[in-house]
């Protein structure tokens, strides 16, 4: 429907934009990896009794139901539920479990190898209000009717099809040496966790083994939410990569300037939604070029801001107020930090926002029509490098404001600042941070820090057992001081009393011998002398000691 839409306007920009949509490349993941479920179509309803009777004969097709329901609920009819005080569901199509209480019993039972002897229920259909999965986007093959949305007639007929193998795309790609959630048992970003509405992301480990990212790829519905939050790329979104939607988009942009079209405006779409898309596209002008994803939010800020620096006047998002709440938190955090750096650069902060559907029946978009004049070409890089290209693409047309500016609370871009009276210059700071924006270069006791490279995780900050370090989001528009290594701290090397190498901080040998000297272990000179020896002549001189005196073999 939407080729046969754009093909229908006569306008030079309606023209160009057809032609670009027609005739640009799309490059995309033709064989996706992929997850298979299995359902032989055993169904669980949970529901009031008075609802079972009219169920029952909602699903002949399948190999069994099982009802259950609240123990304070009548039974009528022939029908047998099992009942519960208590219950609780987890799982996906194919592997759900349900877990009861009945009234007066001591133990809880697991429905599935009682009703149906078989380890797990494929698929639930939950009438309940309070829906026992509270997943925003609930997994594959559950049904939570009761809270409004499917609409039971919809899940009923979805339902009737849901027997046999069916296999779902992997959305997303996981590098763990990228992530800056966890180190050395310090944690750090949970951004990725906290944006997703399917529950599909944990935190796994302790903190002796260490945490990680992980990501049950049953649970992952393809959001985006959490490609879009991570501020290293550790998470990518899959289908199709990110650099492969950018390139789209600036080869997009470029074949609808060579048709003569004017004041592109990227208008990204869910492909789930064509109706409400070319609802939207006839409320709007034709120079509103369509950028059909599969899911809003599977694009990030690099992108956006690639499109503005070549060519775009405006990006917007085809959303809905009904979508769920966090994907419009995640949606509204990128885009109030996105306008932030527009301001910042005195351009319209409005060239980046989100177009609410629901609101094109009563009031007329803010669109920008006036060119940006910028066209910094095809980015390459990672997701970070990708970005700052764009924006310093845009610097070097629109002057920033300052050079400093702040960011909202939790933006992936700022300064560390160290308290240098407190820093130790032990190097936990060095041995967490995932990027290397902190680091040490040779032996000296030093800590360079590079301001682009830092993504804001705390993992620095967490380690430092001195509280020396914190954390300040901001832009830093000079280009050479923010991408350049600066020294947050630095010390005069200790040389070893013995053979004179640089070993560690001359600060903290001090600091370590005044603080030791009054303990029982360091009550002779000779204790405290080697504290100001590298670790092998330190060994040295305690055999040697050991050898003058051996009584002293005692001691040690």
């Amino acid at each position: 429907m939407l080729k046969e839409f754009l093909a229908q306007s006569t306008s030079s920009n309606g023209q160009a934009r057809n032609y670009a949509f027609n005739n640009t490349l799309e490059l995309s993941n033709l064989i996706p990896p992929t997850v298979s479920y299995e359902s032989q179509g055993a169904l669980l309803v949970i529901a009031a009794t008075e609802e079972l009777e009219s169920l029952q004969q909602q699903f002949s097709g399948l190999s069994s139901v099982t009802f259950a329901t609240p123990a304070n609920s009548p039974v009528q009819g022939g029908i047998t539920p099992y009942y519960f005080s208590s219950a609780s569901l987890s799982g996906y199509m194919g592997r759900f479990s349900f877990q009861l209480s009945q009234p007066d019993a001591l133990l809880e039972i697991d429905l599935a190898t009682v009703a149906i002897q078989q380890a797990h229920f494929d698929l639930i259909l939950d009438l309940s209000s309070q829906a026992l999965i509270d997943a925003e986007v609930p997994p594959v093959g559950y049904f939570p009717v009761g809270r409004g949305y499917p609409k039971l007639e919809d899940a009923i007929e979805e339902i009737n099809g849901l027997v046999g193998t069916f296999d779902k795309p992997k959305f997303f790609r996981l590098d763990t040496d990228k992530c800056a959630h966890s180190s050395r048992g310090v944690k750090g970003c949970e951004r990725c966790i906290l944006s997703c509405p399917a529950g599909a992301l944990s935190s796994e480990g302790s903190d002796e083994i260490g945490h990680k990212i992980e990501i049950n790829p049953y649970l992952c519905q393809g959001v985006g939410t959490c490609a879009t939050s991570c501020p290293t790329g550790a998470i990518e979104y899959a289908l199709p990569y990110p650099q492969e939607t950018q390139g789209y988009i600036e080869r997009t942009l470029q074949n609808y300037q060579k048709q003569g079209g004017e004041s592109p405006i990227i208008l990204f779409c869910s492909e789930e939604h064509e109706t409400y898309n070319l609802m939207a596209l006839r409320a709007l002008p034709d120079n509103v070029i369509p950028i059909v994803v599969n899911e809003l939010p599977s694009v990030g800020i690099d992108t956006w801001f690639a499109a503005l620096a070549n060519g775009a006047t405006q990006v917007l998002f085809a959303a809905s107020r009904r979508m769920p709440a966090t994907i419009i938190r995640v949606l509204s955090e990128e885009v109030t930090v996105a306008q932030t750096l527009l301001r910042q650069l005195g351009i319209n902060a409005s060239c980046v926002d989100i177009l609410y559907l629901e609101d094109l029946r009563s009031q007329t978009p803010t669109l920008i029509e006036k060119p940006l004049g910028v066209a910094v070409g095809e980015l390459e890089g990672d997701k970070r490098s990708r970005l700052f290209q764009a924006l310093d693409g845009l610097a070097k047309s629109f002057s920033p404001l300052q050079s400093q500016v702040a960011l909202p609370a939790g933006a992936p871009y700022g300064t560390v600042e160290c308290d240098t009276d407190k820093c130790t210059l032990c190097m936990a700071c060095v041995a967490v941070c995932p990027t290397m924006a902190i680091h040490n270069e040779g032996k000296l006791p030093l800590l360079n820090f590079i301001e682009q490279d830092c993504v804001q995780c705390g993992l620095c900050e967490g380690a430092c057992p001195e509280d020396a370090l914190s954390l300040t989001p901001r832009m830093n528009w000079d280009q050479e001081q923010r991408t350049n290594a600066t020294v947050l701290h630095k010390d005069e090397p200790a040389l070893c009393l013995r053979c004179e190498k640089p070993f560690a901080p001359k600060s903290m040998i001090t600091m370590l011998q005044g603080k030791l000297k009054g303990h029982s272990h360091f009550s002779d000179d000779n204790a405290i002398r080697r504290i100001a020896m590298c670790e092998d002549c330190r060994v040295a001189d305690v055999f040697e000691e050991m050898a003058k005196d051996p009584t002293k073999q005692l001691k040690y």
